[in-house]
């Protein structure tokens, strides 16, 4: 008897305008993003903290507010999977032939845009490149993960992910 599967988690639309330049993919919201509907609703996960910093406005305010400070400064946030099935949170739980790619060539199709992609670290840029159609004219970057699993220092990951203002900016 096999066992039983793990849950179908599905991810949630883009939080993006049509003028983005830059793209951030994650892999896929773990159970308190899943839980919240909200990106990186995981208090220890440093996304909003450090884009806050790169962007200049308030990780504390509220969700919707720094929705519209990161869309506003160009930047669209994403996960590579529409779903997958998966227990707890880890990227490394994903079950691999479970997963489901969201629908990148409709997203760029309508973000002309965008010249950049970061991923939002390994799982990420492993799963993009082995699920979607690499669009050659963009350039893409992978960033250390800004999950608490990983153990980068704070410090070196904010100075990793510097690079990502001068992409916003062009």
């Amino acid at each position: 008897m096999s066992p039983p599967a793990s849950p179908l988690v599905q991810s949630f639309p883009p939080l993006s305008t049509p003028d983005a330049r830059i793209l951030i993919l994650g892999n896929m919201p773990g159970v308190a993003s899943l839980q919240a509907q909200k990106y990186y609703a995981y208090a220890h996960n440093a996304f909003w903290r450090i884009t806050a910093e790169l962007f200049g406005f308030d990780a504390e305010m509220a969700y919707d507010d720094r929705v519209a400070a990161l869309t506003g400064a160009g930047v669209a946030v994403w996960d590579v999977l529409k779903a997958c099935r998966r227990a707890g949170s880890l990227d490394s739980a994903v079950e691999p032939n479970s997963m489901v790619a969201n629908d990148f060539a409709g997203f760029y199709a309508s973000h002309p845009a965008i010249t950049h992609v970061y991923f939002n670290g390994a799982a990420a840029e492993k799963n993009y490149r082995r699920l979607v159609t690499v669009t050659p004219e963009l350039h893409y970057t992978r960033l250390p993960s800004t999950s608490p699993a990983q153990t980068m220092r704070y410090d070196a990951k904010l100075a990793a992910w510097r690079q990502i203002t001068s992409a916003a900016r062009t």
